[in-house]
């Protein structure tokens, strides 16, 4: 599969460079986080790792002076898996280099849910990079690039907690997995057991 770039041109479709933000310190306490060689971890929000001189840019420049959480997803993958979108966008800071398998939300059948994964594109996300990921991104876990990753994830507060809304599991809300969170998988995660709706049709890319 081919791999493309951040800073190129096609990536204007999923999300933009953040430049306007020093990620220096950021980085700097990430590497103390846990890092696993073989599985991904998720925390949603790491309250030293959100103290940092950083944290007052993302919250009023970023996103406008709303309320956020800064965490990070680390580990090592190489499969697709799934695909999830929010609600706002999210902001990811690359501490190692990694790579970001993503589509458009546009593209998902609004009937059945389908996703076909051969509109996926592959990003790499240099080390020290930020990015903004676009609401309408499909994406989840990064995928290696040459080794295990750690990823800074910025969202609004609550994203990714569990849900205590009692929705109705009809339409669009089928996707909803946890707050500010819809997900779609492929067949091959067994996912399915979980709950999830398990819609991604063709390859479970591997990198």
């Amino acid at each position: 599969m081919k791999i493309q770039n951040v800073h190129d041109e096609a990536f204007r479709p999923y999300g933009k460079v953040i430049t306007t933000v020093d990620c220096k310190e950021l980085c700097e306490k990430m590497l103390s986080t846990e890092c696993p060689g073989d599985r991904t971890i998720y925390v949603a929000s790491d309250p030293e790792v959100e103290n940092v001189d950083s944290f007052a840019a993302f919250r009023d420049e970023v996103y406008g002076g709303m309320p956020i959480q800064i965490g990070y997803c680390n580990g090592s993958n190489h499969k697709l898996n799934g695909l999830e979108y929010h609600r706002d966008s999210e902001v990811n800071v690359a501490v190692t280099d990694l790579i970001l398998l993503l589509g458009r939300e546009q593209d998902i059948d609004p009937e059945t849910f389908a996703y076909d994964s051969s509109k996926i594109e592959a990003f790499l996300v240099p080390a020290g990079t930020c990015i903004e990921v676009y609401a309408t991104t499909l994406h989840f876990a990064p995928c290696n690039a040459g080794g295990p990753f750690r990823c800074v994830v910025v969202l609004p507060r609550g994203t990714n907690e569990k849900l205590t809304a009692n929705v109705k599991r009809e339409g669009e809300t089928r996707l909803l997995t946890a707050v500010n969170k819809w997900l779609i998988a492929h067949p091959d995660t067994g996912m399915d057991k979980m709950g999830v709706v398990c819609s991604i049709q063709g390859e479970n890319i591997t990198l």
